[in-house]
């Protein structure tokens, strides 16, 4: 089974590419589910038809859904909150302390997610082609289920939930609550997973817009979760000039320095990342129906097959390397000279921060006893220099 998620930001056309990809997947003889994870769905306008929460066919071998978060939220979640607020006041805290200890924030978009890995597991389907929300949506998104297992980690910890429902009578809430806790963990391993899941990054060749696209790419590698390849959509279109710049004019002018702008964006984002970037050109007529997302996917892919992409296993995150009494670990994330990047020590973890994420990175056993001493940012990530602190020395 695969898993894609598309996502960019808002507008650039990543929900008609995601329905474009599952159409040629399906076309090409594999089971495919394109499911919606957007809080404003529009997967429906894409197909032209009505979809719900649960999968329906809207084509040979091709099918399609929206997820309904607030449905979830309403039947998963609230009664195992509304169970948790009992276990808590039978064991003396207050109950607003109590309501406020039991809201999980982001939790409509974690339930989201692994609705999303339930129709993965328990379908028929080969291929599950995810049409994510914004950029920023989607990093949140993918960042909840270390954010939240370890949420329920502190605020419930195994042992002293099972002290406080075991006191009143319980014990099957205390059981829930490990079994969320492991359930987030089987989804993270689940989007780490390579072999299983890839991003597809859509973005339009524009500077602000790939500056954040650079970003997204750090983001995700910081989570450990594989982006396997690029899409730059709406490019102006060559055939479609040489009429009217054969012409001149104006138009012929805005068209010509367009295209120049588009494209010079489009090679110095070739030099920055080995991943591969396939473009679209803009199409006077919004691809809507499954004959017009056939002839997208055609231009998108050619003759080539959507699942493929370069090296299946991203690099590794950490990397540590003796230099002399020290140690160098080298943290692989695609920076720029522009990303803003912040480190600290947490305990046995690294916090590493770059562009507003923050990831808790544990460090390798042997580096616990030393201290950070420098770090610097190379086309290779981040360079951190370890040392024994002066006052374990004496």
């Amino acid at each position: 089974m695969r898993i894609l998620l598309f996502t960019g930001k808002g507008g650039v056309g990543k929900t008609t590419l995601a329905a474009a990809t599952a159409v040629r997947l399906a076309g090409r003889g594999h089971e495919t589910l394109v499911v919606s994870t957007d809080p404003a769905h529009s997967l429906a306008d894409a197909f032209g038809a009505r979809l719900a929460g649960e999968p329906s066919l809207v084509d040979t071998r091709l099918s399609a859904a929206h997820v309904d978060t607030r449905g979830l939220v309403d039947s998963v979640w609230d009664e195992l909150r509304g169970k948790l607020r009992l276990v808590l006041a039978g064991a003396g805290v207050d109950s607003l302390d109590a309501e406020e200890l039991t809201v999980v924030p982001g939790l409509d978009e974690l339930l989201a997610l692994t609705e999303v890995a339930r129709l993965a597991r328990t379908g028929a389907w080969e291929t599950v082609v995810v049409d994510c929300g914004p950029t920023a949506e989607t990093l949140r998104l993918l960042a909840l289920p270390d954010a939240i297992g370890t949420y329920l980690k502190r605020v419930f910890p195994p042992r002293s939930v099972r002290g406080m429902v075991s006191g009143v009578g319980r014990q099957g809430w205390a059981d829930a609550v490990e079994r969320l806790a492991e359930h987030l963990t089987d989804l993270r391993e689940l989007l780490a997973d390579p072999q299983v899941t890839g991003v597809r990054l859509v973005l339009t060749p524009e500077r602000l817009v790939v500056a954040e696209s650079r970003r997204t790419l750090a983001a995700l590698a910081l989570r450990d979760i594989r982006v396997d390849g690029m899409i730059a959509n709406r490019l102006v279109p060559k055939a479609g000039m040489r009429g009217v710049l054969q012409r001149g004019g104006p138009a012929a002018t805005w068209l010509r320095t367009r295209r120049a702008e588009q494209d010079a964006v489009l090679a110095e984002l070739r030099v920055s990342t080995p991943l591969e970037l396939r473009v679209v050109e803009h199409r006077a007529a919004e691809p809507v129906g499954l004959t017009a997302l056939a002839d997208l996917a055609d231009e998108l892919y050619g003759r080539s097959d959507p699942l493929a992409c370069g090296d299946s296993r991203p690099p590794s995150l950490l990397r540590m390397r003796p230099d002399g009494d020290a140690y160098l670990l080298r943290v692989a994330l695609p920076l720029t000279e522009q990303s803003d990047v912040d480190l600290a020590r947490v305990a046995d973890d690294l916090a590493v921060t770059v562009d507003g994420m923050r990831r808790l990175v544990p460090l390798p056993a042997v580096l616990r006893r030393y201290a950070v001493v420098d770090a610097s940012v190379d086309s290779d990530g981040l360079l951190v220099r370890f040392e024994i602190p002066v006052e374990a020395l004496s």
